[in-house]
């Protein structure tokens, strides 16, 4: 099934609308097999936006292990949650040992969540530096921005810095919630940002509501946003391959739709926000 894709803001890369992310089965360690298989059937079935984290376990070296000669075949992004600039240097060169890559696509900030953080990574010898100078170098292409804690101090950061794209939560509880939809979305837009939707299954718990556990509807309701893509993590293969054909046949939603679909989870929005298992 072919998966449509969409241009990612102003760095122009045509991307899956549904991208594999670092959670998962990726976000682990030893599961070696389980990771090269995932990895190989996204890239099969057309995904060609693939993420990872240097936070996020083992999930970098799974790549290097499983991409091999198929790594200029996808668009391969990362992130570090240092907030100086030798740390974050330092992030990036194990990221790009442990991916077995001379470069990323796309290499983020990750997870700027306060007022603290802004201060670290745009003061004297912050991270932000290090990202300029990776870019300058080729040793990224672009560089983003990621939250999901406070849609203001995203926005205050995309004001601060010209960053290329921007991945915050995507999905019907936000508008009842924090609202990055409304908040930080058309301030993107406006600046021609890639913008990458997560949490878009309210990281799986809206399954846990009676009456909400079919995840189509949320993958619709975010996808039928104005953003370039949605990142999801897959624990197995079956996974993968639902979400796939979701995306495959993806249809927009109406406004009515997104709306209703928005007030019948409202209730529910602080509780899926912050549910802890």
């Amino acid at each position: 099934m072919n998966i449509p894709k969409r241009t990612l803001g102003k760095t122009e890369a045509e991307v899956t609308i549904l991208a594999l992310g670092g959670e998962g089965i990726l976000r682990t360690n030893g599961y070696e097999k389980e990771a090269y298989g995932l990895i190989n059937r996204a890239i099969d079935m057309g995904i060609n936006y693939f993420e990872s984290a240097r936070a996020y376990a083992g999930s970098e070296s799974y790549y290097g292990l499983a991409l091999k000669e198929r790594r200029n075949d996808i668009f391969l992004t990362s992130k570090s949650h240092a907030r100086d600039k030798t740390g974050a240097l330092g992030d990036l060169r194990e990221t790009l040992n442990n991916m077995n890559t001379d470069h990323l696509d796309l290499w983020q900030v990750h997870d700027v969540r306060t007022e603290e953080d802004m201060a670290e990574i745009f003061g004297s010898h912050g991270a932000i530096e290090a990202f300029a100078e990776a870019k300058k170098k080729g040793l990224t292409r672009f560089v983003g921005l990621t939250g999901h804690h406070d849609p203001f101090i995203l926005k205050r950061c995309i004001d601060t810095y010209d960053f290329d794209t921007v991945l915050l939560p995507v999905n019907p509880a936000e508008p009842a919630h924090d609202n990055f939809i409304d908040i930080v979305v058309p301030l993107a837009n406006e600046k021609g940002m890639g913008i990458i939707g997560m949490k878009v299954y309210l990281r799986g718990f809206a399954a846990r509501v009676p009456g909400f556990e079919n995840m189509a509807p949320y993958l619709r309701f975010a996808l039928s946003q104005p953003i370039s893509a949605v990142v999801i993590g897959c624990d197995n293969i079956l996974q993968l391959e639902e979400n796939v054909n979701l995306a495959g046949s993806f249809h927009p939603m109406s406004e009515e739709e997104m709306n209703s679909l928005v007030v019948r989870i409202s209730p529910y929005a602080k509780q899926l926000m912050y549910y802890k298992p």
